[in-house]
């Protein structure tokens, strides 16, 4: 079985973080969105994958991920010129997959528990598509599946007006290379894309086997600024250990908080669950749960909580900085006159005075 990461996409939602990368290289617990899931894929046995690259700064993907091999992976990399759609994207594996059955994980999901026990139901059932399923709060918003009164599986629909019910295909597709054929078949919906959920749902309509689950435990879609803030206290919140290898000078570090060896902490607190990387400061600050800081990134004489602050970042002077996305190489430094809680979504390479 072979494996295909989608990481094209604009990401409009993100910006501006998504102006100088791609979203899916934004860390969740100083780690890229799109790790977890090459690593996801990895530990259910699968070790020949392909990384579908978008037009957003696609060397810098093929910088961190090179070969795979530092990741335990062979990777191919694989250019979708326009974002036509994950149908498209899913088509230009074709000499890739060869006669391989395969998984699709869209490189800014993220699911509890992983899909190793999807993929072994998926050979189990001996099925041609299976698909994975979420109960959400708004379907208008998804592609959606269709029931028959026994609970099969008769239809997909891409983000309906009306939904048929509340269950939404979440971001992994297992396939047998037979929807190839049917991609070929496709036109573009009025997105002007080949979308997946017309193939799927073309699958159903030509009476291939196309198999279902609903997901157990949580699944995020990471595309918003919320979503990473959420994430990131998630994956804190339930794989963090305490491993605070750095230095710390009159400092307390309390719960569970990973410190990188390189980082330097002076005269403060920091309360878990956190993860501060290497080469980084932190003096006269208190640092709250859920914060997540990148390498060689300074906190000085500030508060933070709830944060993801990138790396080479610098805070300094801010009374409490929340719920706050901070990219790479940002200054946010405290004029004389500023004062009270702050909230910000900070791009790449910008200075904030506040």
């Amino acid at each position: 079985m072979k494996g295909v990461i989608l990481h094209g996409g604009a990401g409009t939602r993100l910006r501006p973080l998504t102006f100088s990368g791609p979203k899916q290289l934004i860390p969740i617990a100083n780690k890229p969105i799109s790790q977890y899931v090459l690593e996801d894929i990895r530990d259910s046995g699968i070790k020949d994958i392909a990384i579908v690259l978008g037009n957003i700064y696609p060397e810098m993907v093929r910088e961190y991920y090179g070969d795979g091999s530092e990741f335990g992976v062979n990777i191919t990399y694989i250019h979708q010129s326009k974002p036509l759609g994950i149908a498209h994207a899913v088509g230009l594996c074709r000499e890739f997959i060869g006669e391989s059955e395969f998984v699709v994980y869209l490189g800014d999901n993220l699911l509890q528990n992983g899909i190793k026990m999807y993929v072994k139901e998926f050979f189990d059932g001996d099925y041609d598509a299976y698909v994975l399923l979420k109960e959400v709060e708004d379907p208008t918003r998804f592609g959606v599946a269709k029931f028959d009164e026994n609970g099969k599986l008769v239809g997909l629909v891409e983000k309906p007006k009306i939904p048929p019910s509340k269950y939404a295909l979440v971001g992994v597709y297992f396939f047998k290379p037979v929807v190839f054929d049917v991609i070929r078949e496709l036109k573009p919906s009025w997105r002007g894309e080949l979308e997946i959920t017309d193939a799927i749902h073309m699958m159903i309509e030509k009476g291939y086997t196309v198999g279902y689950n609903i997901v157990r435990g949580w699944w995020l879609d990471t595309g918003k600024k919320d979503d990473i803030l959420y994430a990131n206290a998630l994956i804190l919140d339930e794989r963090t250990k305490r491993d605070v290898k750095g230095e710390l000078i009159n400092s307390r570090v309390d719960g569970r908080v990973s410190i990188g060896e390189t980082a330097k902490i002076v005269n403060s607190i920091i309360r878990g669950p956190a993860v501060i990387g290497e080469n980084c400061l932190i003096q006269d600050s208190f640092i709250g749960p859920y914060t997540s800081i990148g390498n060689g990134a300074q906190i000085v004489e500030s508060s933070v909580e709830c944060c993801v602050i990138l790396e080479n970042a610098i805070v300094k002077g801010i009374n409490r900085l929340e719920e706050s996305l901070v990219g790479k190489n940002v200054k946010v430094i405290k004029n004389i006159r500023g004062k009270g809680t702050v909230k910000l979504n900070v791009g790449d390479y910008s200075e904030v005075e506040i």
